[in-house]
């Protein structure tokens, strides 16, 4: 073999290393386990939050100019056999609820919009329960969208045994301080049936991703923030209650 062709072919070799490496997907997010109980109040006296890392929640998703006076928010995760728990701080200048009905129009007031794929599966969820879309409002009602026990069809409901939440505001910095313990539920779900959330345990992927709908009392959102960079389609940033394949993968550490 003369010495062009063999430098030839390790020049080919590696560029086809290169392009599979570089087309692999990303490794899934390492999940901290909880290091004790944690008690759903807001308060976040517990030892495992101060060990759990910050992470921001700074991707614009729907709306124009938002300030830091508007919205700013990070969040931590994390996880025991029985559920997630999330620490969510939130600097919002103005909380809005003007749709009281949780079945009504829930999206355009101010809430937490939290994002599971039980086995990071990705995939369609916007009439099933292949992924959830959960929104926690205010009022700490939780809404999605899917069938019900009765119907295949595809509804507005509630799911308020999924997701225990708790807020508080700070009367000194103003700050909102949310926390959440998430059962999370696989895609055999079906409402009015007897089921357990899934059991969580080390090396268990999930896809997940945090969300805030940000209303100023105009009886719309102004502003929808992601925690997990989205790729707009024919412009539109807006896909995590469609598809799962947006998620953030994760895996329990």
């Amino acid at each position: 073999m003369k010495k062009n062709d063999s430098m030839l072919i390790c020049i080919t070799t590696l560029l086809l290393v290169t392009a599979s490496v570089s087309a692999t997907e990303a490794p899934p997010t390492p999940l901290p386990k909880a290091t004790g109980a944690i008690t759903i109040d807001a308060l976040a006296t517990e030892q495992a939050w101060q060990n759990a890392k910050w992470r921001s929640v700074d991707q614009l998703l729907i709306g124009e100019n938002l300030s830091e006076q508007d919205f700013t928010g990070r969040y931590k995760l994390l996880w025991d056999k029985s559920a997630l728990y999330m620490l969510f701080e939130v600097q919002d200048d103005v909380l809005a609820d003007t749709h009281p009905d949780p079945l009504v129009n829930y999206w355009d007031d101010d809430c937490v919009e939290v994002f599971i794929d039980e086995d990071a599966s990705g995939g369609d969820h916007q009439f099933n329960y292949n992924a959830f879309a959960y929104h926690v409002g205010l009022d700490r009602n939780v809404s999605d969208m899917g069938p019900s026990a009765s119907s295949s069809e595809s509804s507005i409901q509630t799911y308020n045994d999924h997701i225990q939440s708790q807020w508080l505001r700070s009367p000194e910095t103003h700050i909102i301080t949310w926390e959440l313990k998430i059962s999370v539920y696989d895609d055999s779900f079906l409402p009015g049936k007897k089921q357990k959330p899934v059991a969580l345990k080390k090396d268990k992927k999930i896809g997940f991703m945090l969300a805030y709908c940000d209303a100023d009392g105009q009886g719309t959102r102004e502003h929808f923030i992601g925690s997990y960079p989205i790729q707009a389609v024919n412009g539109d940033k807006n896909l995590g209650y469609k598809t799962a394949d947006v998620f953030e993968k994760m895996v329990l550490q």
